[in-house]
């Protein structure tokens, strides 16, 4: 695009902005939609009479403003929003100075994590300095340019700070490059100075024209298909680890295509969670720290592991102790390089469409076969989990009120075709890695590369801008509903209909679990009022009405104890039209199978304990189990 123009258009920095993202489309395999169709934003003194007028006067529908209730919340819905949508649009977000920034890092930090765009726009300090030090400004003796905004650095992929209008000219075509570059992608932050957003400039009227940003599909090497045939034809225990990259390439089918055609396992990843077609034999589900025993058993044993497009975080490779053949090679497909080389892969930097569609075809050409026996054998573990579920987590035990496995039984009955199930931490999103029927086209959403507590509700949000029909079920426990429950209201006043179903089991029992597993105490992680006698938070438990809650901001509620009372309120909240929250009384102790797998999580060196010290000693003899494998 040539600037060389006489024609030119006056506008304030903050107008510009505007008028910019109102004409950026994104395209891929000839679908082209608007890349930042909406603006978030609380408005305050930093950015109120800047891109607050701006989108008064210039929004309009093609940039409509939506009003949320916290900033790092907005950020959130993004993520949400873009998750959704591949990772070809997103949203942008408008924050005063100060607190209001600073707010919105948790968001970006979570976007970055999980590679997911979110276009950020937080309010900065003057440029000009001549009022002296104002509202909100950190001052650094030291560095007279640094505001709390630079703390957005580590956690953006681009970040650039607009000290003069005409920057725009270079600074928004760079954000849009790398809010759609699927290596690159994450938080991009643009920090605006509240003087120059009321700033004007003669912008070449060229800058607002329309651009198509086309996201290509990175071919492999055919050196590297070459090479990894070879592999695979030596492989007697193939296996593949599905992550969130076949979702954004939107390649489960090429994905389905090649592990039938090869008879390899398919383990899916937190992000990964319904990549494979559930109905398929070769589809073990969940793998993990947080996954089911059978893919434990069969991928833990592969001679050749093939990841696609996941970062192997420690979830997802027990801390680097899940693979236990001592002669296991690895196959990288990603279009990051960093993660193709991870576990001294054979690495095949490509979009993942493109790589499996290739591998399938060179192994046709091979005549790579699957293994009869070995796709039997994955067959039979698969079986034999599913029996589990049935005989030991969906069934009622005498005595004790419903468990989280059956809650989540019962979603899986109710839910339909085109229905998402959204969740971040605590034992939620492992427990639906374990248990969600993805089968008939249901979706599950888990944000665990940040496992960022008060994601859920608005990242809710997020998904049902993108996905107007289908329910969206927002999984939370009521220790990340107690972090961020405010976006319903959001729902609420924008009509976007979320049903929010509140595990209620008094407090953090994901990490009390842990606790004691890594120390054999159980100190402050249940929501108990404080004992008079130990001064600890060990008297009773709280008494908390979630659905109270939930109604004074506008939902529908209900509480439930039993299942028969959770189908009934499920069903209804169907039939609604407005958000609903559900709240569901759960067995506070009890937790599904695990998968085998270890995780890293080191106990305390030196005690006085007794049973931390036994701890320790058991931590170091299950440590020596741990692979490393070269970069």
């Amino acid at each position: 695009m040539s600037i060389h123009s006489h024609e030119t258009r006056r506008l304030t920095m903050a107008q510009a902005v505007v008028n910019y993202l109102k004409v950026q489309f994104s395209q891929r395999d000839g679908e082209r939609r608007r890349l930042i169709p909406a603006m978030f934003g609380i408005f305050g003194h930093g950015n109120v009479a800047g891109l607050g007028q701006a989108l008064e006067e210039y929004g309009g529908k093609d940039l409509p403003y939506f009003q949320p209730c916290n900033e790092q919340s907005m950020v959130h819905t993004a993520s949400g929003y873009a998750k959704t949508n591949r990772r070809l649009a997103t949203l942008a977000c408008t924050s005063s100075i100060g607190p209001g920034a600073t707010n919105m890092i948790s968001g970006a930090a979570t976007a970055t994590i999980n590679r997911l765009p979110v276009l950020l726009f937080p309010s900065d300090y003057y440029a000009t300095r001549h009022q002296g030090p104002v509202l909100q400004q950190l001052q650094n003796p030291a560095a007279a340019d640094i505001s709390v905004n630079d703390c957005f650095r580590p956690v953006s992929k681009f970040f650039d700070r607009i000290t003069r209008p005409e920057q725009l000219l270079t600074a928004l075509p760079e954000a849009m490059r790398i809010l759609l570059d699927p290596a690159e992608t994450g938080a991009v932050t643009l920090s605006l100075p509240q003087d120059v957003q009321s700033h004007a400039w003669d912008y070449p009227v060229v800058f607002f024209e329309e651009r198509n940003w086309r996201v290509d599909r990175r071919p492999p090497e055919t050196y590297r298909i070459t090479e990894a045939v070879e592999l695979i034809k030596a492989a007697k225990r193939p296996a593949i680890i599905a992550g969130g990259g076949v979702h954004y390439s939107d390649s489960s089918q090429q994905l389905l295509d090649f592990a039938q055609q090869t008879g390899m396992a398919v383990g899916e990843t937190l992000a990964g969670r319904g990549a494979m077609p559930a109905e398929s034999n070769m589809c073990l589900h969940s793998f993990g720290i947080t996954g089911n025993p059978a893919a434990y058993q069969i991928i833990s044993q592969a001679d050749l592991v093939i990841s696609v497009g996941t970062r192997l975080g420690d979830f997802a490779t027990g801390s680097q102790s899940a693979f236990r053949n001592p002669n296991v090679k690895f196959i990288g497909i990603n279009v990051v390089g960093h993660d193709a080389y991870k576990h001294s892969a054979l690495p095949i930097v490509a979009d993942a469409r493109e790589a499996l569609t290739a591998l399938s075809k060179a192994c046709a050409d091979a005549r790579v076969k699957a293994n009869p026996e070995y796709v039997a054998e994955i067959a039979m573990a698969k079986d034999t989990w599913q029996k589990q579920k049935e005989k030991e987590i969906y069934t009622q035990i005498p005595g004790e009120t419903m468990s989280q496995g059956q809650l989540i039984g019962i979603l899986n009955e109710e839910a339909k075709p085109g229905d998402t199930v959204l969740s971040a931490a605590g034992n939620q999103p492992g427990d639906l890695h374990k248990l969600w029927d993805t089968s008939g086209g249901r979706h599950c959403h888990l944000e665990f590369g940040y496992s960022c507590m008060g994601y859920e509700i608005p990242a809710g949000i997020g998904v049902r801008m993108a996905q107007p029909e289908g329910e969206v079920y927002v999984f939370v426990g009521d220790g990340t509903y107690l972090m961020c429950p405010t976006e319903i209201v959001t729902a609420v006043q924008e009509g976007l209909k979320i049903t929010v179903v509140i595990s209620d089991n008094h407090g953090y029992q994901c990490i009390r679990g842990l606790q004691l597993a890594t120390t054999g105490q159980d100190f402050g992680n249940e929501l108990r009022a404080r004992d008079a006698k130990t001064e600890r938070l060990t008297g009773d438990y709280l008494t908390i009405d979630f659905a109270g809650n939930g109604q004074s901001m506008g939902a529908r509620s209900w509480h439930v104890n039993t299942p028969d009372e959770l189908r009934k309120a499920l069903r209804e909240a169907r039939n609604e039209t407005r958000t609903c929250v559900i709240v569901a009384d759960i067995e506070k102790h009890r937790f599904l199978p695990p998968s085998g797998m270890w995780w890293d999580v080191e106990v305390a060196e030196v005690s006085s304990k007794h049973e931390v010290q036994d701890l320790r000693a058991n931590y170091e003899r299950d440590r020596r189990n741990l692979q490393r494998f070269l970069y």
